[in-house]
């Protein structure tokens, strides 16, 4: 607020700003959003610094208290709507000079920013001159020695908003998948006449000096070769390009794709352009080539689940840390390692990602992967391999290749076929044999001995290489068990000699390897190592807090909440009841809730009952009647599929409608399958081939050319792999500690201790859910404020006080109501 007569009144609650800098990228929004409700939520006042860091200096308009509702929507929009802005005046100290009179005249002391290293550097820079720019704000008399009294140290915390991730130090950065999937869409849409005319095509993407973009895009579309700044090519790259574009080709490849960074260059640092490369195909290969640059298109379109989530964290972890700081803390940055959230020492951050552009400019570009990522160097390696199959250099001795059988078990998810891809492809330069076992072990039960060709086939690369992009399971996939024709299973590994068994799938495909695990005394062909990679969009597999196939069905869910909010809006008032998948587990829904905003969610894990359905529908109520206008808001609630046998999405939903007595509507939606989604996301793709060739990696290192005996007795014959916090494990299926006798609920089908379960609450901060303290507990009716809204809440929305209805309710309580109104349905 600005000062009345040059005075400051120090603020009786802590004034945190958040600001967007630099370029923007998709997921800005979550942030400004997670950022100003858990504020509030902290019983802080939450400022808005418009145009980045011009907003800081020019103050004014620019610098806006932002209030509970004032971020309504902000999650499903890309770009930033605070804007940002480049301002070469806050480089030079007299606008930084500015920028802290304007911070101290608004009684701010605190600030979150998102940008790039760049932006980052600058807002660490201005922490670390605060003392002397307050000094000099006194000594010019703009400001007085008790107006600066309260402010002596300022706070800041970054988060990294960049489509390209090149900041050291973080998995991923705020926009880096939603570009990606951009980049993938269009890459997709040139699959089909590529293939149709026997065409090449080079795309250039962003990074000029990562080449994350890039590569990624080269491993989720099976590119057959890419640029990047970081693993130039040597001066005769042509060749190499050519021989393997050739041999692709010879194997019956129809469709070329080549991907290249706009920074790309040689390793003598001279640039290759996307130009060169369709001249070299033309010219040499006699390829009808075009080229597409992709340019600011990467930035555009809506942020993807991944980043909606990771904004979503990374704003609540950043307000946190805002909290937690005290004048010695260095000034943090919110990043990411696997799937958990860290604080980070920013100016380590910055100057390992600097160090990434001198190592390449003084040529060591081993030095430059390693201080880019251990990930990226991993993905690196990972794609050379896949795209050359044909190196016999790369291959084992013969008494190390194994005959390694893949297996797809449980109902279909985003990313099984390109793990089944990564993993045959492995297997073909390293001289496995790769052999696919078709319709899970129904499939391999059905086996006839006059039939050879039937469910067991050896896989050649060019079988699977079509499948980098397809969803469900080419390979057919069912919840089928070996215990259900355990003789012929056991026969079937015999005749075939699996060497190893790949199963790829959720719940069923662990209960399948444990089956098969414990089997083994009485038959002797079990005694082979077991690998599993989970892979089902419940993520309830013990041992991971993650599978293939939940990013993309996330990506449906919010998509398809995204479309009928939309149509909620723009009719009247509604409230949308969306059932969603998940089994007994909620983490479809909670995720989903995160990354949409819903107003609550359903889970097995806490059920349903009366005193919680009322307490919400008061809250739609009051949430209603106290709008702000808002009038056209639609609002989302999200029930697991088995949350309740009695309060289905249906019957929830004309619970809501018959309370509502004609303020709003509501509806019932069920998206069912559609939710296993189209195409699996970028990141279901490159992480299935990264976690599919670990496995192959551990298979081949921990038992090739080992006896059946020193196969059973390691206790990792068994095995699931995982994401556990920041780190990828191999986890003991077997033994008094192994994860079926510590980690899984037979009965339930998930794992006992779900690590998703701390989220559900930050669901409901920031949707203004009221808790239980905020509910008399008998009748549903909420303990509110002055203000009309739950107090959790009520003092972010300074709204005009309303006449409060008296507490207890005139006849049927709102529970006897709602009960009644179940017993109809």
């Amino acid at each position: 607020m600005a000062p009345l007569n040059g005075a400051v009144v120090p603020p009786k609650k802590k004034r945190i700003g958040v600001m967007t800098s630099g370029g923007d990228s998709q997921g800005m929004n979550g942030v400004v959003r997670s950022v100003v409700r858990m504020a509030i939520h902290m019983g802080c006042e939450a400022y808005a610094v418009y145009e980045g860091y011009d907003g800081l200096v020019q103050g004014g308009d620019l610098i806006k208290q932002m209030h509970w509702d004032d971020v309504r929507g902000f999650l499903s929009r890309g770009g930033t709507l605070i804007g940002t802005k480049r301002c070469m005046e806050f480089y030079e100290r007299p606008g930084r000079v500015k920028a802290a009179k304007n911070m101290i005249e608004r009684g701010m002391d605190a600030l979150i920013i998102c940008g790039g290293d760049g932006s980052l550097t600058g807002a660490d820079k201005f922490r670390s001159e605060w003392p002397g720019l307050l000094e000099e704000l006194v000594k010019t008399g703009e400001l007085k020695q008790e107006q600066i009294e309260p402010y002596q140290h300022l706070n800041i915390c970054g988060l990294v908003g960049s489509i390209d991730n090149d900041m050291s130090g973080t998995d991923a950065t705020i926009g880096c998948y939603s570009s990606l999937e951009r980049i993938c869409e269009m890459v997709d849409a040139v699959f089909d006449t590529a293939a149709s005319h026997k065409r090449g095509f080079v795309i250039e993407v962003m990074g000029r000096h990562c080449g994350w973009l890039a590569l990624m895009a080269s491993i989720a579309t099976g590119a057959d070769y890419v640029f990047i700044p970081e693993k130039p090519p040597g001066v005769g790259w042509e060749e190499e390009m050519c021989d393997i574009v050739t041999s692709h080709r010879s194997w019956g490849k129809r469709r070329t794709i080549i991907i290249i960074s706009e920074g790309a260059q040689d390793t003598e640092l001279k640039k290759i352009t996307a130009d060169q490369v369709v001249n070299v195909l033309t010219e040499k290969l006699n390829l009808d080539t075009r080229k597409t640059v992709l340019g600011h298109i990467q930035r555009g379109g809506l942020p993807s689940y991944f980043d909606r989530w990771l904004s979503t964290l990374q704003g609540v972890e950043a307000v946190n840390a805002i909290l937690d700081a005290t004048p010695e803390t260095k000034t943090p940055v919110i990043t990411i390692r696997e799937n958990k959230i860290e604080r980070s020492d920013l100016q380590e951050c910055v100057a390992l990602t600097k160090s990434v552009a001198e190592a390449i400019k003084q040529k060591d570009f081993a030095k430059a992967m390693k201080l880019r990522d251990v990930e990226f160097k991993e993905y690196f390696d990972s794609y050379k391999l896949t795209t050359s199959t044909d190196n016999t250099a790369l291959r084992l001795p013969e008494g190390k290749r194994m005959r390694i059988a893949i297996i797809h078990v449980g109902a279909p998810a985003g990313g099984m076929n390109p793990a089944t891809r990564a993993a045959v492809a492995y297997c073909r330069s390293r001289g496995h044999t790769p052999i696919a076992i078709h319709n899970g072990f129904p499939g391999l039960q059905r086996h006839h001995d006059d039939k050879p060709l039937g469910s067991v086939r050896e896989c050649q690369w060019i079988d699977v290489d079509p499948w980098v992009n397809e969803g469900g399971s080419e390979l057919g996939t069912n919840r089928g068990l070996p215990s259900e024709d355990m003789d012929k299973t056991a026969y079937c590994f015999e005749l075939y000699k699996f060497d190893a068994l790949f199963l790829i799938g959720g719940f069923e495909a662990f209960t399948a390897a444990s089956e098969i695990r414990k089997s083994r005394d009485k038959y002797p062909s079990f005694k082979i190592p077991l690998v599993v990679l989970p892979a089902t969009v419940s993520n309830n597999v013990p041992g991971t807090e993650y599978s293939l196939g939940s990013d993309t069905c996330l990506n449906t869910l919010i998509g398809f909440c995204d479309a009928i909010r939309q149509s909620a809006s723009a009719s009247r008032r509604r409230v949308f009841v969306v059932e969603t998948q998940g089994g007994k587990s909620g983490y479809l829904a909670t995720m989903a809730g995160l990354s949409i905003g819903a107003l609550a969610v359903y889970i097995p894990e806490e059920g349903i009952n009366i005193h919680m359905l009322a307490r919400d529908i008061e809250f739609l109520r009051e949430s209603f009647q106290h709008d702000r206008g808002a009038s056209r808001a639609g609002k989302i609630i999200l029930r697991n599929e088995l949350a309740s046998d009695t309060y289905t999405t249906q019957a929830v939903a004309d619970m809501i409608k018959e309370e509502a007595r004609g303020r709003f509507e509501s509806r019932a939606a069920v998206p069912g399958h559609y939710q296993q989604g189209g195409k699996p996301s970028p990141m279901d793709r490159i992480r299935a081939l990264r976690m599919a060739i670990k496995c192959m990696q551990f298979l081949e290192e921990t038992f090739a050319g080992k006896s059946q005996d020193e196969i059973n007795s390691d206790p990792r014959n068994a095995v699931v792999i995982g994401v556990q916090g920041s780190e990828v494990v191999f986890n003991p299926m077997g033994g008094d500690d192994g994860l079926e006798a510590t980690q899984t609920d037979w009965k339930l089908r998930r794992p006992k201790n779900e690590f998703w379960r701390p989220l559900k609450g930050t669901v409901d901060v920031l949707s203004g859910r009221p808790t239980d303290l905020d509910c008399c507990g008998e009748c549903g009716k909420l303990l509110v404020s002055s203000g009309g809204l739950p107090k959790a809440v009520s003092a972010s929305r300074p709204i005009t006080p309303m006449p409060q209805r008296p507490h207890e309710p005139q006849g049927p309580s709102i529970g006897d109501r709602l009960t009644a109104v179940v017993s109809r349905s």
